[in-house]
């Protein structure tokens, strides 16, 4: 009895579901490079370069492993094209009794997958994805009855359900969440850690030329070119991270210096998201290094709940909430994403130094993402649905589950609160907080209006205005919204006028491009 077992570009593991209980002397592993998987948004030029190194490594990997794998390339003349093109033409070349397959981490491919029992007249088993700590199942037991589904409460049972971090059923440090001590702007220092670099190996260097061949019109570039592409290079990278940079990853996490992009950050979610890492022996090797004694607990706890709490929180949502979610707009947001999310030309220096990075790395940390480029996006109004499309082009990590509901619910505030407790809005004065970005910027972070004043802070106050009906009741908004009621009438029209003009060349800019 042969076996079909497609193995899709983000399930890139030997402890995949679908191949736990497969036979290799009867089984086919079926791994193909589909033009439609890298354009239905311009991926970043080092995205499309990285997950189709990491295929081809990962075929190799399985081919010595004794399975017989049958990969299809993108250049190859027979490429349908498509993923469900490729299935056909395997199941016309193997003519397998069965298809087997973990399920899709996306909406779009699990739609393709259910239709193939009907389009190839085979038994077609969809494994659950068995990666991920809390099943689909359990998070809609977890949800089910609950006013409001906050990570926080989810992450605290996931804590519970690994063990990690605990003594008992009591949570180390006598507290469930350290953020609080995670908010310390950087020093610059000369010891920060540098990842590690893996130059291209032969098999890197063909898939470079290939994307520079086929993908020329997508955004960034593959210069330089230096992530992990296999399982062994990926655990080089975590145990770098561990003992180099976790110890005050947690101290300096919302951290933001010009120039210098990875901080103390893991650069770990591009192989979490692959495949290449397993999220629960990478959150038990950070507890292990805490237990040690060698990291502090905002450092191991931060970490963990990014891992077992916030990532697992978003995948489940994306698929309790299903494909509706990403029509949200509870802002009713519509304005055009601005021209220099593409580029990075554009004199605030914050949002040139967090899009810069972008274009030449496909990576930007969290707070980049959140409180720079997604505040801005917030503030401006700009159309939820373009913002999703541009993160999920750009960054390395990005693959919709995990994507969509940050940008959407965390990011835009789109989804009305289901996901976030409020907007993650905030004025120039965060930014100077917690980065050196404003030191460098031809705007005045002190000035609120006129042409030389930071625009996120008139932006801040005219996003709350103009939203008042919408967020007025939102308690996490009640100071915000009483210092703007205590302001004079003729601060306030100075406040939206300044916006106005700021938002009438910035749409000015968009149409005349």
């Amino acid at each position: 009895m042969t076996t079909l077992i497609p193995v899709l570009g983000d399930q890139l593991s030997m402890a995949l579901a679908s191949l736990r209980h497969a036979d290799p002397a009867t089984a086919i592993i079926l791994m193909v490079e589909v033009a439609e998987e890298a354009s239905y948004v311009p991926h970043h030029k080092r995205k499309i370069a990285y997950i189709l190194s990491a295929m081809r490594h990962h075929a190799a990997a399985l081919s010595a492993a004794g399975w017989q794998v049958d990969y299809v390339a993108l250049d190859d003349p027979e490429n349908s094209g498509s993923f469900s093109g490729e299935v056909a033409r395997a199941v016309a070349r193997h003519a397998p009794d069965e298809i087997v397959v973990t399920a899709a981490g996306e909406w779009r491919v699990a739609a393709m997958i259910d239709s193939w029992e009907t389009l190839f007249g085979l038994p077609v088993e969809i494994c659950a994805d068995t990666r991920f700590i809390a099943s689909l199942d359990e998070f809609a037991t977890w949800a089910a009855g609950r006013k409001q589904l906050r990570m926080e409460f989810f992450y605290r049972d996931m804590r519970r359900k690994t063990g990690l971090l605990m003594d008992g059923d009591k949570p180390v440090g006598g507290e469930w969440n350290f953020d609080s001590e995670n908010r310390k702007p950087a020093p610059r220092d000369p010891a920060m850690p540098r990842p590690l670099l893996f130059p291209p190996d032969a098999i890197t260097q063909a898939v470079i030329a290939l994307v520079a061949a086929r993908f020329s019109d997508h955004p960034g570039s593959t210069d330089g070119f230096d992530f992990a592409v296999t399982r062994a290079d990926a655990l080089a990278q975590q145990a770098h991270f561990l003992h180099h940079a976790l110890p005050r990853f947690g101290d300096y996490q919302d951290a933001m210096l010009s120039g210098e992009p990875f901080l103390w950050h893991s650069l770990l979610s591009p192989y979490l998201n692959s495949g290449l890492l397993d999220p629960l022996d990478l959150a038990q090797a950070v507890e292990a290094r805490f237990r040690d004694g060698d990291v502090p607990i905002n450092a191991a706890e931060g970490f963990i709940r990014q891992i077992i709490g916030w990532r697992e929180y978003v995948r489940s949502i994306y698929w309790h909430q299903g494909s509706g979610y990403a029509e949200r707009n509870f802002l009713d947001a519509r304005r055009p994403l601005p021209d220099f999310y593409w580029t990075g030309d554009t004199d605030m220096h914050c949002l040139s130094q967090a899009i810069g990075q972008t274009l030449d790395l496909a990576y930007a940390h969290h707070i980049q993402r959140l409180m720079i480029t997604g505040n801005f996006a917030m503030l401006i109004g700009a159309d939820p649905v373009a913002v999703h499309q541009w993160y999920l082009a750009v960054y390395a990590d990005a693959y919709e589950w995990v994507e969509l509901p940050n940008t959407l619910g965390m990011s835009q505030f789109a989804d009305g609160g289901l996901l976030a407790s409020k907007p993650y809005a905030a004025s120039g004065a965060y930014i100077n907080r917690m980065s050196d970005y404003c030191g460098h910027c031809r705007f005045d972070v002190k000035q609120r209006t006129g042409p030389d004043a930071c625009p996120f802070n008139a932006l801040y106050w005219d996003f709350l205005a103009r939203n008042a009906e919408k967020l007025g009741s939102n308690q996490r908004l009640a100071m915000p919204y009483r210092n703007w009621a205590k302001m004079t009438e003729k601060t306030r029209i100075e406040l939206r006028t300044s916006a106005a003009s700021f938002l009438e060349r910035l749409d000015g800019a968009h149409d005349q491009r």
